[in-house]
């Protein structure tokens, strides 16, 4: 008589914390490091958009060029240190040398950089450059005379592709089964969304200027209130670098088993990495095309609306605090959203209707977004819309922010939520060289060329028409074909990882996508 296997959970279980008691000692520090990373990175987001958009002559008109002329090179800059050190150090050496890299620049933007912003920015330069330049100029223009804050955004923005992206998720890949992934990366994604809360309510409170600290001195408010975060900062990082040499230090260590120890005393090829090799790796394999597509349309998507909102919001709050305290409630919104949809959504959507369906929910949520976005945009000046504004008692403007914070939240909620989750699982089932050259190309420079990629498209209407209001209807049109492409990667994909997670994991070869190398016969790491 046969009989019936028992579920792992309960339903209720399984639906808040399907987490093995076990498994706690691993799981709680991966959660704490994925959520300070986050919450830093949340933070640094509010502060960089503040710092570039409300600085003198400048404005949202600043972040295309930003995006193309500073972070794509400095992107392929740290990629290439990133290669290299993992070619002589340890994943653990990498790991504290990048950390403490980032961290450094934050005091030293803070403390030196921007209390002398007046003596090292050419404003004279950059004057001349504006009076004989046309007006599609003047993002590029306020992005060299206010190039410190440049610096800051570049930095900023890297923090979430290298140290969240590239050195946490390959990490979290290497030590994660995708059977454990489907219960661990919601759990993840809801840590993440309560970080961003945390950020956000921070970054309201800290542009309050509440909180003074005696050895922290500035002529200026908002100087003040950036030494401020800059210290939080500092401080998430070195408890991030705590957490992590107590996880590969004591509990891995602690976990290994005499099988393990086996395996870990044989040697094994070092995987060569170089940029240009990186590429061509990615180049030969559909499968990981797919993820590169799918990648730099998401943030060819999200980089179009956003120039166009955060052009609407400078309008309403030209002040730098009421900016940056916008920008935290956002944050926060977006954490809130995303932690609801942690919960009752994502792990759930993800056991149920596998793979695609989920990975379809982002840009199905941004189509719908986007498209009324855009739409009160082109027809605020409706009588009917003229009208509503009136009896709720507000502006066009701050309606037109209102529609585009709404955007924001719901895109990037599932972003944090099903993009991600789905993401990072699409490379798991791959040999241990696919997934890291694979992530080094896409996550470390291919996402950065999707952002570049709507920059471009920003700088040459920009160029055309001169302003981001005139330019807005022809991105618009742009957009939607962009999530077009989008919704056709994810489900090409869909059918090819469908294929590789069904191989069974225990014992069983997992074969490397197609690369036109050697398949690899390195099993999946065993759930523990």
């Amino acid at each position: 008589m046969s009989t019936v296997a028992q579920p792992e959970f309960s339903r209720l279980r399984m639906l808040l914390w399907p987490i093995h008691k076990f498994e706690l000692r691993r799981f709680i520090p991966m959660f704490l490091i994925y959520s300070l990373i986050v919450f830093n990175y949340s933070i640094l987001k509010a502060t960089k958009e503040t710092l570039v958009i409300t600085a003198p002559s400048s404005g949202a008109a600043a972040i295309p060029f930003i995006k193309v002329w500073a972070i794509l090179p400095m992107a392929f800059f740290i990629t290439y240190i990133f290669t290299r050190l993992s070619n002589r150090f340890t994943r653990d050496g990498v790991f504290y040398i990048m950390m403490s890299g980032f961290l450094s620049f934050f005091l030293l933007f803070s403390f030196v950089l921007y209390p002398y912003r007046e003596f090292l920015h050419p404003n004279g330069l950059a004057n001349y450059f504006e009076q004989h330049l046309p007006i599609g100029f003047h993002g590029l223009i306020a992005i060299f005379r206010n190039w410190t804050f440049t610096l800051y955004y570049v930095l900023s923005e890297l923090w979430g592709t290298i140290i969240m992206t590239v050195i946490f998720w390959g990490f979290a890949n290497q030590v994660t089964s995708v059977k454990n992934a489907k219960r661990y990366y919601a759990i993840l994604g809801l840590g993440a969304n309560l970080a961003t809360i945390m950020a956000g309510q921070l970054a309201v409170t800290l542009s309050g200027n509440l909180y003074k600290i005696p050895f922290i001195s500035s002529q200026d408010e908002w100087g003040a209130t950036l030494s401020l975060i800059t210290l939080v900062v500092v401080s998430g990082g070195l408890m991030t670098i705590a957490l992590y040499r107590y996880l590969t230090h004591h509990v891995f260590k602690d976990e290994k088993g005499p099988e393990d120890s086996v395996k870990a005393n044989k040697k094994k090829k070092p995987i060569q990495m170089g940029i240009r090799k990186n590429f061509a790796y990615l180049a030969k394999s559909k499968y990981l095309m797919a993820i590169a597509i799918i990648v730099l349309t998401y943030n060819i998507s999200l980089n179009l609306v956003e120039v166009v909102w955060k052009h609407q919001m400078h309008l309403l709050f030209p002040k730098s605090t009421d900016f940056n305290a916008y920008m935290g409630q956002v944050i926060s919104l977006v954490g809130i959203t995303s932690t609801l949809v942690s919960i009752f959504l994502c792990g759930n959507v993800i056991r149920r209707w596998g793979w695609t369906v989920s990975a379809l929910v982002t840009p199905m949520i941004l189509l719908l977004t986007s498209a009324a976005f855009f739409a009160f945009l082109f027809f605020r000046e409706m009588p009917v819309i003229a009208g509503i504004t009136a009896i709720l008692g507000t502006t066009p403007l701050a309606m037109s922010v209102f529609f585009g914070t709404l955007q924001n939240a719901m895109s990037r909620a599932s972003k944090f939520t099903f993009f991600d989750a789905t993401k990072e699982m699409a490379f798991i089932p791959l040999s241990d060289e696919s997934k890291l050259k694979g992530k080094s190309a896409i996550d470390g420079v291919g996402s950065r060329l999707g952002k570049s990629g709507g920059s471009v498209v920003h700088q040459g209407l920009l160029f055309a028409f001169g302003t981001v209001s005139a330019s807005t209807p022809y991105v618009g049109v742009i957009l939607m074909l962009v999530i077009a492409a989008w919704i056709f990667a994810v489900r090409n994909l869909g059918h090819q990882f469908d294929g590789l997670a069904d191989t069974p994991a225990d014992g069983a070869a997992q074969p490397a996508a197609e690369t036109g190398a050697e398949t690899s016969s390195e099993p999946l790491a065993k759930p523990t």
